[in-house]
C-alpha cells in the first residue's frame, strides 16, 4: 500500500471502531500484565475464564506470592503452558515487589526484564495500560501487515518498525487494536473474508484472491473434477445405504 492507501485504511477502521481496546478483562495495569503473560499461545476467552476466578482471590503481586505457585496453577491449569507461566508469574511478582514497590513499571527495559515478558507483551502494556503509541505485533498483525502491504516484513521486529514508520502518527495509539481485530475476525489465516473487509478495494491480496477464485470457477478441468468428486461421493453414499446397518448402529450401548 502507498501512503494515501494506508491513510484511507486507518480512517475507515477508525470510523467503524473509534475506541478499540483489548478483549482481555482487567481493571489495573497489574491485572493486564498477568493476563497478557497468560495469553501467550492461548485465546483471550480462555484467559478471561481463568482470571475471572483468580482475580477475586489474588490480583496484586503480594497476593499472588502469598497464594503460591501450586495454588496459582490450579486457577490457570486450563491454559496452555500453565506450569511455566505460573513459575514466571511468581518470579515476576517478586521482582515487582523487590524492585518496583509492587507497581508495574512504565519503562520498556524494566518490563522486558520481567520473567515471561518479551517485547510484544511490553508493547501491549505500554500501549493499553499507559497510553503509549507502541504497536505490538502478534501473529494476526504480522499476517495483516504482510497480506495488505501496510508494513511487510520477514519477522515481527521488521514489521513493527515498518508500522511505526508507515502508520500516520494520529492512528498509532489505536493501530495495534484495529489490526488485531481485523486479523482475528476478517483477515483470517485461511479463507479470509475479503467480501466483508473494509479495505478490500485497496488491498493487493484481495485482488489476487479474487482472481484466483474467478480462475478456478471458470476452469473446465476444475469444474469437471468437482463434479466427479460429487458423483463419487454420492455413489459411495448409496453403496453404504445398501449395505445394511453400520457398526455404530449395531454396537451395544
Amino acid at each position: 500500500m502507498n501512503p494515501d492507501q494506508i491513510e484511507t485504511a486507518f480512517q475507515r477502521l477508525r470510523e467503524r471502531e473509534p475506541e478499540p481496546t483489548t478483549e482481555l478483562t482487567y481493571k489495573t495495569p497489574f491485572e493486564l500484565l498477568i493476563a497478557v503473560i497468560l495469553s501467550a499461545q492461548a485465546t483471550d476467552v480462555s484467559v478471561n475464564q481463568a482470571t475471572e476466578k483468580l482475580y477475586p482471590i489474588a490480583n496484586t503481586p503480594q497476593a499472588i506470592i502469598d497464594l503460591g505457585v501450586n495454588d496459582l496453577k490450579s486457577y490457570i491449569k486450563s491454559i496452555g503452558l500453565f506450569n511455566t507461566k505460573a513459575e514466571n508469574i511468581i518470579k515476576t511478582c517478586r521482582m515487582l515487589m523487590d524492585l518496583h514497590n509492587g507497581q508495574v513499571p512504565e519503562r520498556r527495559e524494566s518490563l522486558e526484564a520481567l520473567p515471561g515478558v518479551g517485547r510484544k507483551t511490553a508493547n501491549v502494556i505500554l500501549n493499553t495500560a499507559f497510553g503509549h503509541s507502541t504497536i505490538a505485533v502478534d501473529t494476526h498483525i504480522f499476517r495483516v501487515s504482510n497480506r495488505t502491504g501496510i508494513a511487510p516484513g520477514k519477522n515481527v521486529i521488521e514489521v513493527e518498525k515498518r508500522l511505526v514508520d508507515r502508520v500516520p502518527r494520529k492512528y498509532q495509539r489505536r493501530a495495534h487494536h484495529w489490526l488485531i481485530l481485523l486479523g482475528r475476525y476478517t483477515c483470517i489465516a485461511r479463507n479470509p473474508k475479503c467480501e466483508q473487509c473494509l479495505i478490500s478495494d485497496i488491498c493487493p491480496s484481495a485482488f489476487q484472491l479474487k482472481a484466483v477464485s474467478t480462475t478456478k470457477s471458470r476452469n473446465p478441468k476444475t469444474a469437471k473434477k468437482r463434479s466427479g468428486s460429487r458423483l463419487k461421493s454420492a455413489s459411495n453414499s448409496n453403496q453404504r445405504g445398501q449395505s445394511g446397518p453400520t457398526k455404530k448402529n449395531t454396537a451395544k450401548r
